[in-house]
């Protein structure tokens, strides 16, 4: 009987890797070779319709979301009236990049064109209709070159809030998929114009890349909560909109936490391996993997439509024998039946050989830029690559579409947000803008949101916590200031519909969730404490002018020793509420500098700065009671409101705490832990931007030395181990209370 002949389109059979078939090095390459031949579709029969016909409709399903956020809040953001205008953008441009060309590459977009609202409007509409064309397969490779055209115009040019990685993301998908799409006007499934190798090879290279980069950075960004495995006991509590299962798993027990750091690792490092060298079992590994990781983060997370995009494009990893292989396991005969039938209806048709030879151009170079984000992950510094070969990548970075993707490299251990304030009464009370999903109520976590990305709330987080000052929360401030409607639509409700605010503040805010048992008990999912002032309020000025605390004319006043008028210029902007004078006020207090001297009084100035979560007054309040400034020495008290400084990141606490140690102010005495403290504050003043950095490195080493001189060489050398670890953590690890 003869042997029967595979059919055309059936799949190879798994290769058989046992010594007898696979033994010796030859054996080995070769296998490894077809592997990597197999993950590029061009080794076996596999055929790959209705995987490609799945994606490109997530694709366009994510593209909705994307385009109907920018309906709902880009005239708010980028509008003529809005935050940040695109017009003052584009002058801005103008005015750096006189020559044409130079000025597109920098912001390559079709608001060139124009900046009015109803350019922003138009774009976003066409947007929107071009991503519901993709869905409904209609003409698949212009709908998604115009989904990635109009979001590039958007994503080049809004700046600040286009921060995070899930724009960079949709970018580069929607590039690469144009060629992997089926060509016509209503392709159907494709069958006439199958994916071609070199096209399922580079959406397949940029998946291996989303999931392998992330696994990367986490290994070699230093961060020792990856080491240690307290990773997630950190992420669901800052993650940028917790759910009521990001609570939940918070609160699990760490052996669980351990579970999930390894379900990363596995997903990130193990699976795409195998994707690439574990046929068929291993891309179905490499998948479930892939799945259960981004679905755990999206129901706890809400990360937009990051986690939806990066599982529709681990369907990328499937191919049509693998669902009828599927569909037969789970007995449903009929669908194994259709999709078979219909993916053996696949044949490709020939394109002319300068088409083709163009396409691998565009895509292996495309691929070569990205080896550069790849190499970054890896922790190659690649600025000090020669600039001919970065070059490529420098002059194309304003296009986006071609990233790395360095997720969760490191954690900040505290959540850290900005509110704004308000008050129409002269700042005897303040009233909150209640955002929509930011966790801000002591009683609530952020609703499930996933894949709507907030994209205003999120780059509020997203600054907060750079700790860097931005000048878009005074511009967000200025528009609360005077009433601008669009604005105040981004916030779920107004504060004051009974008089409009005159002051706006600014406020920094920690957040750390309960346990179960004190929710249970009070119903709060959150401790909340002030966290000082992030930038200086604005007000409204006799004139109607929206004008910014400036303590400048008064400090200037104090230079010129003109004390009476510096001290009642910081006495009128401390009771509007501008926390910094209250700084120079407790100072002129305690030198008696235009007033009488009153140390009690700048004592309470410092207490009240204390509990508005200023980490400098936290500090100065240790100094008041450590030395008795304005009040009895109390070295118990003075202890705690150090330690509270120096968990608050501030390098004098660190030092004080230290001296404390040597003057044998803490009992029972701990050198090696004074030395510690004295080494971790020396180690962050080398490395940091601390105001106090210079003070520090002045007074550290005689500290230091006096302690030494009665420590061993084991309990010196313990404690600067000590100070090594602690000072590789994002915050400062000062001692417990």
């Amino acid at each position: 009987m003869a042997t029967p002949s595979p059919s055309p389109n059936s799949a190879r059979p798994e290769p058989d890797l046992t010594p007898a078939s696979a033994s010796g090095p030859s054996a080995w390459a070769r296998e490894t070779w077809f592997r990597l031949r197999e993950f590029a579709g061009d080794a076996g029969n596999a055929t790959y319709l209705w995987p490609r016909w799945i994606v490109l409709r997530a694709v366009g399903i994510v593209f909705l979301y994307v385009f109907a956020g920018i309906l709902r809040e880009g005239q708010a953001l980028i509008g003529p009236h809005g935050i940040a205008p695109l017009g003052e953008f584009f002058t801005q441009l103008h005015q750096s990049f006189p020559h044409a060309f130079e000025a597109f590459i920098r912001a390559p977009s079709l608001f060139w064109l124009g900046t009015s609202a109803g350019m922003i409007w138009f774009l976003a509409w066409a947007g929107f209709v071009a991503a519901l064309a993709l869905v409904l397969n209609l003409w698949p490779r212009l709908a998604l070159f115009a989904c990635w055209a109009i979001f590039v115009s958007f994503v080049s040019t809004w700046r600040v809030f286009s921060a995070a990685q899930l724009d960079r993301l949709m970018l580069e998908a929607a590039l690469l998929l144009i060629p992997f799409a089926p060509a016509g006007l209503r392709p159907g499934l494709g069958a006439s114009s199958p994916p071609r190798p070199i096209a399922l090879l580079m959406v397949r290279w940029l998946l291996f890349r989303v999931m392998f980069e992330a696994g990367l950075v986490k290994l070699t960004s230093g961060d020792p909560h990856w080491r240690n495995f307290t990773a997630m006991e950190v992420m669901y509590e800052t993650s940028p909109f917790p759910t009521i299962f990001g609570y939940i798993d918070h609160s699990l027990p760490h052996a669980y936490h351990i579970f999930e750091i390894v379900l990363t690792f596995v997903a990130e490092l193990l699976a795409p391996v195998l994707a690439v060298f574990g046929g068929r079992r291993g891309r179905w590994f490499a998948f479930w993997t892939w799945f259960a990781l981004q679905a755990g983060i999206q129901i706890t997370s809400n990360f937009g439509w990051l986690n939806v995009a990066a599982i529709g494009m681990g369907l990328l990893l499937f191919d049509d024998q693998m669902l009828v292989a599927a569909a037969a396991r789970l007995r449903l005969r009929k669908l194994g039946a259709h999709l078979a039938a219909t993916a053996s209806a696949s044949s490709a048709r020939a394109i002319g050989a300068f088409r083709l030879h163009g396409l691998r151009v565009v895509l292996w170079f495309h691929f070569y830029l990205t080896l550069f984000f790849l190499a970054k992950a890896c922790g190659v510094v690649v600025d000090n690559l020669p600039y001919a070969l970065t070059w490529p990548v420098h002059q194309l970075w304003e296009f986006r579409s071609a990233n790395g993707y360095f997720l969760y490299a490191s954690f900040d251990p505290i959540r850290y947000q900005v509110e704004f304030e308000g008050s129409n009464d002269g700042g005897l009370t303040w009233r909150a803008y209640p955002f929509r999903y930011i966790p801000q109520r002591e009683d609530r976590v952020s609703p499930f949101i996933a894949p709507w990305y907030a994209r205003f709330e999120a780059t509020v987080q997203i600054l907060g916590w750079t700790g860097r000052k931005s000048p878009l929360m005074p511009a967000v401030a200025a528009h609360l200031l005077t009433r601008n409607p669009d604005v105040m639509r981004l916030f779920e409700s107004d504060p004051f519909p009974d008089r409009p605010p005159t002051l706006i503040r600014m406020r920094g805010y920690r957040l750390t969730f309960t346990d179960p048992a004190e929710h249970r008990r009070t119903g709060m999912y959150w401790h909340k404490e002030p966290a000082g002032t992030y930038l200086p309020m604005l007000y409204l000025d006799e004139n109607g002018q929206v004008t910014q605390a400036d303590l400048s004319p008064a400090d200037e006043a104090l230079r010129a020793k003109d004390y009476p008028t510096a001290f009642s210029a910081y006495e009128q902007q401390y009771q509007m509420g501008n926390l910094e004078a209250g700084f120079r006020l407790a100072e002129m207090y305690l030198r008696g500098l235009g007033t009488t001297a009153d140390a009690a009084r700048s004592h309470a100035i410092n207490a009240d700065l204390a509990t508005a979560g200023e980490v400098q007054a936290e500090y100065n309040l240790g100094v008041d009671l450590e030395y008795g400034r304005g009040v009895a020495p109390d070295y118990t008290q003075a202890l705690t409101w150090y330690r509270r400084a120096a968990r608050h990141g501030s390098l004098a606490a660190l030092l004080s705490l230290g001296v404390m140690h040597i003057n044998d102010r803490i009992l029972p005495r701990d050198d090696v832990e004074g030395l510690t403290l004295l080494l971790e504050a020396e180690n962050r003043a080398l490395l940091g931007t601390d105001p106090a950095a210079g003070f520090i490195l002045e007074r550290q080493p005689a500290a230091a030395k006096r302690l030494m001189e009665r420590m061993s060489p084991a309990d010196i050398a313990k404690a600067k181990r000590r100070a090594a670890d602690r000072s590789r953590t994002p915050v400062p690890a000062a001692e417990p209370e």
